[in-house]
């Protein structure tokens, strides 16, 4: 894909993703019904898309990570070192508006008592180790190996950190993705409008940080041969 073409489709991305996200937060604030007459409720609508948004990030990270392996295609490391950037910064909003959900819901910011939340913060610190294991290696075939492989190990930790929310003995979170769903059909609706404008708006952002960074790369070549 061209620079152009990856920079018209982080535009289109970016553009969707604005629209679907005012449609969806319309729909969440004035069109869905309270749940059980909680109106902190609502934060749902900006919190599970936005952990769904993480897992499918590092989930992205780690197919990009098997094909660097696969392949031995240098571009292949870029691409899953952007995804888990982007994982990562979804995964810290899913922390920051899960702890606003958790105070006005149990009144404490967090609670070490819950799995679900103890196991979505151990794979959210598992991916922010992986920049420092990148880091620490010179830039070439190894750290790219390395990191392609650190990234696989954590892909092992998406389904435990999903699955702990389908689980537990109690849900914090409604079960939506069921054949008779938890929550009503307004409130469904609004849910996955506000998951996709999610997922398109970590795509315009992932499309926008990778041509950002292989236009550095080429920037960066370019000043070596006229050194």
């Amino acid at each position: 894909m061209s620079t152009s073409l990856r920079n018209n489709g982080a535009a289109f991305l970016s553009l969707l993703a604005a629209a679907l996200l005012v449609a969806g937060f319309t729909l969440a604030f004035f069109w869905a019904p309270e749940a059980e007459g909680d109106p902190a409720f609502r934060i749902f609508y900006l919190h599970v898309p936005v952990a769904l948004t993480a897992y499918a990030a590092f989930g992205w990270g780690g197919w990009k990570a098997l094909r660097l392996l696969w392949t031995r295609d240098e571009r292949y490391d870029l691409e899953s070192y952007v995804a888990i950037h982007m994982g990562v910064i979804f995964g810290l909003l899913a922390l920051v508006t899960g702890s606003v959900w958790a105070r006005y819901t149990w009144g404490v910011w967090w609670t070490w008592d819950e799995r679900q939340l103890v196991l979505f913060l151990v794979l959210f610190l598992f991916y922010s180790a992986y920049f420092m294991l990148r880091f620490s290696t010179p830039a070439g075939p190894r750290r790219a190996r390395t990191s392609a492989v650190y990234a696989l190990f954590g892909v092992a930790l998406i389904p435990v950190s999903f699955l702990a929310i389908r689980l537990a003995e109690r849900y914090i979170h409604p079960v939506v993705l069921t054949r008779d769903p938890k929550i009503e059909s307004e409130m469904l609706v609004s849910f996955f409008v506000c998951l996709a404008g999610m997922l398109v708006l970590a795509g315009a952002l992932y499309l926008a940080e990778l041509a950002g960074k292989r236009a550095d790369a080429r920037l960066r070549e370019l000043r070596e041969l006229l050194a």
